[in-house]
């Protein structure tokens, strides 16, 4: 275990549909920290939303955009920061993160994620005939990538309040001793 200098922000990984931007939003109001979305500023840093980014100019160009926005908020403070569910990709986004935030990680079964995403067709990496299928190959692919976090709350079958207690429960005892690698 490493020791623990206090962390202002509390950064929300995890796939798309496990929770991030509703539960960002209550803990932010919660906690009177400020949100901050890694999507929406990117797409105000574009003038183009996330479906059209990847429509023009492909993933590869999305993640050289998504982490030049990481580098600007990883320097913010006193911020609950909501990550799109990809950002894990490039371990230099989380280490950036992590330097002044615990990570937590929310994680949802494929078939919860499925029923929560499968009408949003906002979702350019869904856009599959077989969408069920293609969350879990994603999520398969990403598993090694969301292993990285401090605290890890599997959202499937909590509601938004219990996530966000959970969180500002271990946030509370992480900040005061060590960082604990801890499931819920």
């Amino acid at each position: 275990m490493q020791l623990c200098v206090k962390k202002s922000n509390i950064v929300l990984t995890g796939f798309m549909g496990a929770g991030k931007t509703t539960v960002g939003k209550l803990l932010a109001r919660r906690l009177n920290l400020e949100l901050v979305d890694t999507d929406r500023e990117i797409e105000k840093k574009t003038g183009m939303d996330i479906f059209n980014i990847f429509d023009k100019y492909g993933e590869e160009r999305f993640r050289e955009i998504e982490t030049g926005v990481v580098e600007e908020v990883a320097e913010l403070s006193n911020c609950v920061i909501v990550t799109g569910g990809g950002i894990i990709l490039r371990r230099e986004n989380i280490e950036r993160l992590r330097r002044n935030g615990v990570v937590v990680y929310l994680h949802a079964e494929p078939d919860v994620i499925s029923k929560r995403v499968i009408r949003d067709k906002s979702r350019p990496l869904l856009q599959s005939t077989e969408p069920l299928e293609k969350i879990k190959e994603l999520m398969n692919i990403r598993k090694p990538f969301y292993e990285n976090y401090d605290i890890k709350i599997d959202t499937s079958q909590l509601t938004v309040e219990e996530v966000v207690n959970k969180i500002i429960n271990k946030n509370k005892i992480i900040n005061k001793n060590k960082i604990i690698h801890s499931e819920f």
